[in-house]
């Protein structure tokens, strides 16, 4: 009986992989099809000449470039806010706790669409009241900078989450003991707090990074006249 559900499991896991793998084997048989349409079927020959069309559209290496100036922008701020919120969540109690709570979930909930408009919406006013109709100022123009505080806005709250989780297995009385031994809350965070959240803050970032790789809702509207990858492609 264990064997057979044990084969049950690496059956169901090699199909599992299959299943996710398979999409992405014929999405890059077609960069080797010597076809003007994305597919492999019909079969037109192998080529590479794909390959050197993508090394020189440089239209395509400006935005890669940019998608990834922006998705470690994204990341850094991410992990910053994330997990400060993280923290300050995790000291407090009571309704405060409750709300400050739901005001970051609340962003994960909100369509791209909404963000995007509404990160635009909201500094470009804001550059009119401060600057006047004629405002070009940093940073209240559209660009990859409101990019990036849009992203942040949303993709913060799931590092907090990762974080959140991690500060669960915590023990507080670490903090107590060193503070006691006449260690400074600044010693205490960087020598006791932040090392067992390293591993979430890790992870928080690389989420951070990937989510605004594929971003494309919340750059579209705040990229002014710049490209990120998704906004090409697309």
């Amino acid at each position: 009986m264990h064997k057979f559900r044990l084969g049950l499991a690496h059956l169901y896991t090699f199909l599992f992989l299959i299943y996710l793998l398979a999409p992405l084997a014929v999405m890059s048989g077609a960069a080797f099809n010597d076809s003007k349409l994305p597919s492999i079927v019909p079969w037109r020959g192998f080529t590479w000449r794909w390959f050197a069309e993508l090394w020189a559209d440089e239209r395509m290496l400006v935005a890669f470039g940019n998608t990834l100036v922006v998705a470690v922008a994204v990341a850094v701020l991410s992990v910053i806010v994330g997990t400060a919120s993280a923290i300050l969540i995790n000291s407090i109690s009571g309704r405060l706790r409750t709300v400050l709570y739901g005001m970051m979930i609340s962003t994960i909930l909100i369509p791209g669409v909404v963000i995007g408009i509404s990160t635009l919406l909201m500094w470009t006013k804001l550059g009119g009241l401060i600057f006047g109709a004629d405002d070009r100022m940093f940073p209240f123009i559209p660009g990859l900078h409101l990019s990036v505080l849009g992203q942040v806005s949303y993709i913060a709250a799931m590092v907090m989450l990762l974080v959140l989780a991690r500060l669960q297995s915590f023990d507080g009385g670490l903090e107590e003991a060193a503070l006691d031994l006449g260690a400074s809350h600044a010693q205490v965070m960087r020598r006791i707090l932040l090392p067992h959240l390293y591993p979430a803050i890790g992870a928080g970032a690389a989420v951070a990074f990937f989510q605004s790789i594929e971003n494309f809702n919340v750059t579209q509207f705040t990229r002014g006249g710049k490209d990120t990858l998704t906004v090409y492609v697309f």
